[in-house]
């Protein structure tokens, strides 16, 4: 969906700038982007003094360069808030405007990274639910602005009067920030827990990529593969002429080194992105605030969340935590799939779920599993390809190395009864259940899977078969779910067409004119 110019503009209403920090918040975001061209022209330069004027006149020009071009765009962005709409203009050469109707945006989400909250300032962004760049936003205003800039628009767009608007476009009135029931919240503890769980070796790759670049700087050859030979080689030797209790020590010593270098990475990513992370239930839906480098404030009104999916990874699940997401129209800052709780247990998941307007799986759940069919046809196809690796490599052995054949046909073999038990395990555990309110899916045997979704917030539903789908008597059931997928494979045929029987005839008894939004 794309928004543009249909909505009336609004006359008598006076265009307004974004706040005029967001010059110098630019500016120092272009040094940023000076450093290495700075650096780069002083050490293309032979004399040291030669040097530092070259890189202080590239860094100098362009601070003036990035400052004189953030100027005159905060000077060419002007916004309008008018009585149906919020038009915003752009561009120097040539301007563009959008318009976008109160009535089509869902949500206004505020988000601040780093530079920008030293300065007090805060990027708004207009949720149309069209998602990526189809969605409008401010960059920047001040924190106050944007608050009450957000709670404007909620207001329009929901049709109260609480909050009007005189001449100037100014609101008659602040609007008290929303206060709301704290549902799951993540504190220092929490978050060092959860980056345990995050190993990352993103670390070493960054450490390539410093090389690669510094390699064109000083004298030395990262990539030269005989002089790191040669330093093994050298090393190897000093190895083995220590003792076997030293060799063992010093490869669990590298091992504890990967470990805590893969720990502290991962806890880095988690202290940065989650850091203060706290749901809260408000009168407008679900709001989740987080970061620590960059805050984002996002509001998800409930009556938006089409289902939940509960996912986990294999370590996680052996501890109990799992983590919750909703599936939601509006987008969050480049997902589809708003996570809620990203490392909780069960107990704290299954209140934040009901909240939303679903259930967790209760043990009465009629649970049907996949056909049986289903399972054997597909243990055979993922079978297949090492079955036929043990062909060939029984026919090219047995004619030109008789004495390899029992161990090049064997290994094949083993990975695809290897691959058949896999497929019969997740089998078992691949299962589906409706009841009167609700369709819920489950997968996985080593990390496990679970999604959930109301059957009255389904748009459709489709039975593909393909040919060998029709012979063997199973089907896959689409359930066409807004903003996101659900699939049941492998559904029984009778079945597929009982569960779509049954929610089409929840859709067709909805009077969705009554539903409450909340």
């Amino acid at each position: 969906m794309n928004v543009n110019d249909s909505a009336p503009e609004t006359p008598n209403v006076e265009p307004r700038n974004t706040a005029p920090l967001s010059v110098l918040v630019g500016t120092l975001s272009g040094l940023q982007n000076a450093i290495f061209p700075a650096v780069f022209a002083g050490f293309s330069a032979r004399s040291s003094g030669l040097a530092l004027l070259i890189g202080l006149g590239v860094g100098v020009a362009i601070a003036v360069v990035s400052a004189f071009f953030s100027y005159i765009r905060w000077k060419r962005l002007t916004y309008t808030i008018g009585a149906t709409d919020i038009r915003v203009e752009s561009g120097v050469l040539s301007r563009s405007a959008r318009s976008v109707p109160f009535e089509r945006i869902q949500d206004v989400s505020l988000e601040q990274k780093l530079l920008p909250r030293l300065f007090g300032l805060v990027s708004v962004k207009f949720e149309t639910g069209a998602g990526g760049g189809d969605d409008l936003s401010l960059t920047y205003l001040r924190e106050a602005d944007g608050e009450e800039l957000r709670q404007l628009v909620r207001e329009r767009r929901d049709g109260a009067e609480s909050a009007v608007v005189d001449a100037s476009g100014e609101a008659t009135e602040t609007i008290a920030e929303e206060q709301g029931e704290p549902l799951f919240a993540m504190g220092p503890g929490r978050l060092f827990t959860f980056g345990l769980f995050e190993f990352s070796l993103a670390v070493f790759a960054v450490l390539a990529g410093l090389a690669q670049y510094a390699s064109s700087l000083f004298e030395f050859e990262f990539w030269n593969a005989d002089l790191w030979l040669g330093w093994v080689e050298d090393q190897g030797g000093q190895l083995r002429q220590a003792s076997t209790g030293l060799q063992v020590l010093g490869a669990i010593a590298s091992l504890i080194a990967v470990f805590v270098v893969g720990s502290m990475t991962g806890m880095l990513r988690v202290f940065t992105r989650e850091w203060g992370f706290l749901l809260e239930r408000t009168a407008r839906g679900f709001r989740r605030r987080r970061g620590l480098f960059t805050r984002t404030d996002v509001v998800m009104p409930v009556h938006r969340v089409q289902g939940v999916k509960i996912g986990t990874r294999f370590l996680r699940y052996r501890f109990g935590w799992h983590g919750l997401s909703f599936v939601s129209l509006a987008q969050d800052s480049g997902a589809s799939s708003h996570v809620v709780a990203p490392f909780a247990k069960m107990h704290e998941i299954a209140p934040i779920v009901e909240a939303a307007g679903f259930r967790l799986p209760g043990p009465d759940a009629d649970w049907r599993r996949a056909s049986g069919r289903y399972m054997v046809d597909s243990a055979f196809w993922d079978a297949a390809f090492f079955l036929i690796a043990a062909a060939i490599a029984f026919v090219t052995t047995s004619i030109f190395s008789p004495d390899w054949t029992a161990l090049a046909t064997g290994i094949p073999l083993v990975m695809a009864g290897i691959a058949a038990i896999a497929n019969a395990m997740a089998w078992r555990f691949q299962r589906h259940a409706l009841d009167a309110d609700q369709i819920m899916a489950t997968k996985g045997v080593l990390s496990p899977r679970s999604q959930i979704a109301t059957r009255l917030k389904l748009h459709s539903v489709e039975i593909s078969q393909g040919p060998i789908a029709r012979l063997r008597g199973y089907a896959t059931l689409h359930l066409g779910q807004a903003g996101g997928e659900f699939s049941v494979p492998g559904v029984p045929v009778e079945r597929a067409r009982e569960v779509r029987r049954e929610v089409l005839e929840t859709i067709a008894q909805t009077d969705f004119s009554q539903l409450e939004k909340a």
